[in-house]
């Protein structure tokens, strides 16, 4: 899956409207990144990746381009 794709899904995730994001957006500075997100998040990486993640790991993430990377993970 390509890059851009990947923003996609996010940016769907998070209800933000499409170019919002790019790789280099901080997390921080979305309102949109919050509890829920987190978890539709690891939802996500289960339905589309079949991959298990933890809260703890998400967590860490800083940027658009760290959330991107736990996608090929």
């Amino acid at each position: 899956m390509n890059d851009v794709k990947k923003i996609e899904m996010l940016e769907e995730m998070m209800e933000l409207e499409h170019g919002t994001l790019n790789v280099d957006t901080k997390l921080s500075d979305l309102e949109e990144w919050d509890s829920i997100a987190l978890i539709s998040f690891i939802a996500l990486i289960d339905d589309e990746f079949d991959k298990v993640l933890r809260g703890s790991v998400v967590k860490q993430s800083k940027t658009v381009s760290d959330l991107m990377a736990l996608m090929e993970a």
